[in-house]
């Protein structure tokens, strides 16, 4: 009986053990995935061409609204960045039929980039035909983002969302 308890202690020991190596081995997959995305992330920055993607916009003194399309972006660029983002709030001074929203292209000046303990922080300062706009990114590594704009004309406004790589204008054409 002592025999016939010893081995199957032995069988449960060689079929438990697998299990814990796979454990093992999945933190090291989700480890190495993280550190791509941060090398992916690392790398978007310092060539300061990315796109932003807004997925939630929060109004200064206003509740927090998910954006449901994909349609809003920033695109930032040393040569010229391209805003198309959407505007809650108060507004000081808009021109006469203006669409509402935070539409501008401009060349970026004052670029600061600085690395912290979690995350990246871009400042830049866009000036487009009816305003000046100061963009402040904080990038995490996984590329979750919030970009903050304060501009002369409107109140300050947040967004949330994620930057990715800028798509090849090849594959527009």
């Amino acid at each position: 009986m002592k025999t016939k308890l010893s081995i199957l202690l032995v069988l449960l020991s060689f079929l438990i053990s697998p299990v814990f190596a796979q454990e093992k081995t999945k933190k090291e997959l989700k480890a190495e995935r993280d550190s791509q995305k941060q090398k992916e992330t690392e790398a978007l920055i310092n060539s300061k061409k990315f796109d932003f993607e807004a997925q939630k916009v929060t109004p200064q003194g206003g509740r927090m609204i998910i954006l449901d399309y994909n349609t809003y972006f920033l695109k930032f660029d040393t040569e010229k960045t391209t805003g198309d983002l959407p505007f809650f709030g108060r507004a000081f001074s808009v021109p006469y039929g203006g669409d509402g929203g935070m539409k501008f292209e401009g060349i970026p000046e004052n670029i600061k980039i600085e690395k912290k303990k979690k995350s990246y922080s871009v400042k830049a300062t866009v000036k487009g035909k009816d305003d000046v706009y100061n963009l402040m990114f904080s990038i995490f590594y996984d590329g979750g983002a919030t970009l903050s704009i304060n501009s002369n004309n409107r109140a300050s406004i947040s967004y949330d969302g994620e930057i990715r790589a800028p798509k090849s204008t090849e594959a527009k054409k």
